[in-house]
């Protein structure tokens, strides 16, 4: 009896080890940012980036039936400093949405950091590649920081989220809908 649970035990083992390190990491499969690039203009620290696999199928089907598709980008900006707690810079939010107007058959995408907020796109392939783009956020201005000194500079986003209607989520707490969103991806650099 001992014997056959060892040999079950191991065998679960193999199957899980083997499972995980032949399947995709979801980090590469969901929502992610890709090229994030951190540099500066002449008086300010810009960020560029790209978020890649953000749409889904729900989002495209609710986008043709009128329901807008909402991108919330969190960005964060720490000095950090040795032996004692890192210094919060920066704390910014902004949103990234997109719309499809059924008459012109044209999407629309406004991008609240950005000084041309609204664009137009014939398809949604162009729309996504605008939707997905932080293109030269400004963080913070190049005299608030120290030269020499490490920083952390951190992004995510939240893509979806499903809410039970009439706001029932907050009296049923246990009945929980699921939320699209990206893990923090840091660039730590010296300034």
């Amino acid at each position: 009896m001992r014997t056959c649970f060892l040999i079950l035990a191991l065998v679960l083992i193999a199957v899980g080890v083997g499972t995980t390190a032949f399947s995709t990491s979801p980090q590469l499969s969901g929502p992610h940012f890709t090229d994030i690039i951190v540099t500066t203009s002449e008086t300010d620290l810009l960020l560029f980036g790209e978020l890649r696999n953000s749409l889904n199928e729900d989002m495209i089907e609710g986008l043709h039936n009128g329901i807008p598709v909402r991108f919330s980008f969190f960005v964060e900006l720490e000095k950090d400093r040795a032996n004692w707690f890192d210094e919060e810079l920066v704390s910014l939010e902004f949103t990234h949405s997109l719309t499809y107007d059924t008459l012109k058959e044209t999407y629309v995408v406004d991008t609240e950091e950005s000084p041309r907020r609204r664009r137009t796109a014939p398809s949604l392939e162009e729309a996504a590649l605008v939707l997905n783009e932080i293109n030269g956020l400004k963080i913070i201005e190049l005299e608030r920081l120290v030269p020499d000194s490490k920083y952390r500079l951190r992004i995510k986003a939240d893509l979806h989220k499903k809410t039970l209607p009439l706001s029932l989520h907050t009296i049923i707490p246990f009945i929980g809908w699921w939320d699209v969103k990206t893990d923090w991806f840091t660039v730590e650099f010296m300034y």
